[in-house]
């Protein structure tokens, strides 16, 4: 591993979709350039991790070789993996993206690895852990705020709960956190807290009080971090730690 000097190598799991490029209409692995532009600004380096074959073991190799890991946004968990039917609303599962996250989680908490969840990372983190989660929002709350389509996200203030890791990052009230997610954490999985909500009492933020740096929120965050960095700046300096210590 290189020098506790250097800047450290930052996972982020991707979409593995059907996409078009030039000629070519293949299945792809990709992600939106924000996500990457988020940890390269926060001095992190980046390392694509698709969707593949993974086991437990293959998953601790790759955690050995990273310094922090974003799980980012995407199709919804398959809600096999807490035990229910899946919704109408539901996405089509992407099982090979859930079955890799899942093992990188249980390898990223056995070793410390610093960790983010943003939006559907939030929820697999929640689901890892034995939670659950409300499959389609609108029916609890009776509105689509959270996620009104065509791509346009939502903009709403978050609480954040004192004592915890996001309130350090962030403080009392994230303003403007850009939603789009249908789904939300319902029951909260083992050793797992809450750490922020909407004013309508949806959870918008976890934590896992087992490791140091386990950190997930339903929110878009690489969405403003050219303008509030705080949660990449916070995950990358958690993983300069980790890296001095490795």
């Amino acid at each position: 591993m290189a020098s506790s000097a250097s800047r450290p190598v930052i996972g982020l799991t991707t979409y593995l979709e059907q996409s078009q490029c030039g000629v070519w209409d293949v299945r792809a692995s990709f992600l939106p350039e924000v996500y990457l532009n988020a940890v390269t600004r926060a001095g992190g380096v980046v390392v694509l991790l698709p969707p593949q074959p993974s086991a437990p073991d293959s998953a601790r190799d790759i955690v050995s070789r990273l310094d922090g890991l974003i799980i980012p946004g995407g199709k919804d968990v398959d809600p096999a993996r807490y035990g229910e039917p899946a919704h109408e609303t539901t996405d089509e599962p992407r099982r090979d993206r859930d079955q890799l996250e899942d093992n990188l989680f249980a390898a990223a908490i056995a070793a410390n690895l610093p960790f983010l969840g943003i939006c559907r990372g939030a929820q697999m983190l929640n689901v890892h852990q034995g939670g659950n989660l409300i499959q389609h929002l609108p029916d609890v709350i009776g509105h689509d705020h959270y996620q009104k389509g065509g791509g346009t996200f939502t903009s709403m203030d978050v609480v954040v709960e004192g004592g915890t890791h996001l309130a350090r990052i962030a403080g009392d009230t994230v303003q403007g956190a850009q939603m789009y997610h249908h789904q939300a954490i319902k029951d909260l999985g083992r050793d797992l807290v809450v750490s922020a909500r909407t004013s309508d009492g949806v959870i918008e933020g976890i934590e896992l009080t087992t490791v140091d740096f386990g950190v997930a929120v339903q929110w878009h965050p690489e969405e403003t971090s050219d303008a509030d960095p705080r949660l990449f700046d916070a995950l990358v300096e958690a993983a300069h730690h980790y890296r001095s210590r490795s």
